[in-house]
């Protein structure tokens, strides 16, 4: 009950929190980190002054700001800070808004076994509620001037957080400490002209690409430079350009991806409707490394078992395409085809196996037709059918969603242009399939990514803001 409380405060002061000192937009984060602090040290136990004090600031903020609607929010809060914001529309490919217009045993009544099941089906529900209560803000980043495109942990790792923004820059958080360091940015990424639409880490850790509306794909080296055995602590993170590589159309890259089987070649999408392989090694893109899908590629994803030669790709129009590359001379090779989902296909996450219940690789997708989308892919040719739809707030900007990374639940999460984010019973229907909805942002959340421990959640949003969750069950851990 208090960590929705204090979870209802924050969305409360997020809301109006765009209309405070519209000329300096350091001093709102400011104000909204010293807010989520204070709810965290000052925390009244009565149910009442719960209400009461909800109910209170919600009636002064009102008269002081206006009455906001719910509806209008996030279109009041990008047009304040629209003199800062560089966006990316998809349609147009353009820097002007980031959008696109696009069972029991043994003898018992009926009535008692049905009681029965209700019960063990919301104890379950509960449980899972309470291994994702992501209920605490850990910390707020606010290095970024435009929409954050991409979020994204590094493999197997608890701390390092990569951003990527439509202002041109990328960005490298440290969000925990060895030593209990406070929370920093470690490195900025500067190169691309315009916004970054897309990054991926290499399975090491070491490398990252990055493509961006200005046509390229870069290759950066991410590494430390020594480590101090005494204290466990690291110089600054130095990140270095290796490589730029120009699109062959010269057309905007929209998303990209290493080859998880082989990281010498990476995958990308433009906007000419070009799926294309690249080595970054050489800079050299192979010879039949590349298929024709149409419209402007808007998500990819890789499948990351055996062979790892399945690759989807989504489009503007609403289309998947399955294709096969082979790892070792980058071949393209477009295998099936699913038309007709609705909107264009913002985000495409894979997964080898959703749960006990479903061992079966998985799909799932945002379409920009309110809805996001679980599939099952049943065949080696990447064929899909659809599993679960769920509704999702989602029409005009690229929304991206995630599988949960361990594979106890299957837990899905989502963006929205609701400004929260939503965690997703995948075994469940309907309304009672949604466990959590995490309220903080004041614009469409468009990027999101979990460490790989579960302990902290990432989110970003239009704005440019990043908050990162705690997990209460596992951040201690």
């Amino acid at each position: 009950m208090g960590a929705m409380w204090r979870q209802q405060v924050f969305a409360l002061d997020a809301k109006y929190n765009s209309y405070r000192a519209l000329d300096q937009p350091n001093l709102r984060t400011l104000y909204i980190r010293r807010r989520c602090q204070l709810l965290r040290e000052n925390f009244p136990k009565e149910s009442e002054i719960h209400m009461n004090y909800l109910k209170i600031r919600s009636q002064l903020l009102q008269r002081r700001y206006g009455n906001i609607a719910e509806q209008s929010c996030t279109s009041a809060s990008s047009r304040s800070r629209s003199t800062s914001i560089r966006s990316c529309s998809i349609s147009r490919l353009s820097e002007q808004e980031f959008k696109m217009n696009a069972s029991n045993s043994g003898f018992q009544s009926p009535l008692m076994n049905e009681m029965g099941r209700k019960q063990t089906a919301f104890q379950a529900r509960r449980s899972i509620a309470e291994n994702y209560a992501f209920v605490g803000v850990h910390h707020i980043f606010d290095q970024h001037s435009a929409a954050v495109s991409m979020l994204k942990f590094a493999n197997n790792d608890r701390s390092k957080l990569c951003c990527a923004s439509l202002d041109g820059i990328i960005s490298i958080c440290e969000v925990t400490g060895v030593t209990g360091t406070p929370p920093k940015v470690v490195a900025l990424l500067k190169g691309h002209q315009k916004g970054v639409t897309a990054i991926d880490w290499s399975v090491s850790n070491d490398l990252v690409v990055s493509c961006s509306l200005d046509a390229s794909i870069r290759l950066w080296s991410v590494q430390y430079t020594s480590l101090d055995p005494g204290t466990f602590e690291s110089d600054p993170l130095k990140a270095t350009c290796l490589r730029v590589v120009k699109d062959q159309l010269c057309a905007a890259i929209l998303c990209c991806a290493f080859l998880p089987a082989n990281n010498n070649l990476v995958i990308t999408g433009n906007s000419h409707g070009l799926l294309q392989v690249l080595n970054v090694s050489t800079g050299i893109y192979p010879r039949e490394g590349t298929a024709k899908i149409g419209g402007k590629i808007l998500s990819l994803a890789c499948e990351e078992s055996g062979g790892g030669s399945l690759v989807w790709a989504g489009n503007d129009r609403g289309s998947v395409i399955s294709c096969q590359l082979e790892v070792g001379s980058g071949r393209l090779t477009k295998l099936r085809r699913i038309d007709g989902i609705g909107g264009g296909i913002t985000s495409l996450s894979w997964r080898s196996w959703l749960s006990k219940e479903s061992p079966w690789p998985t799909l799932l997708l945002n379409s920009a037709c309110n809805s996001l989308c679980l599939y099952r892919i049943i065949d080696h040719h990447g064929t899909l059918s659809l599993v679960r739809k769920y509704p999702v707030r989602h029409r005009q900007y690229l929304v991206r969603s995630t599988f949960c990374p361990q594979m106890g639940a299957c837990l899905i999460a989502t963006g929205s242009e609701d400004g929260a984010i939503h965690l997703i019973d995948s075994s469940r229907e309907g309304r009672g399939a949604r466990v959590n909805r995490l309220q903080g942002h004041a614009a469409p959340t468009l990027a999101l990514s979990f460490n790989y421990d579960e302990s902290l959640l990432a989110t970003a949003d239009h704005q440019g803001l990043i908050i990162v969750w705690r997990n209460h069950q596992h951040h201690h851990q």
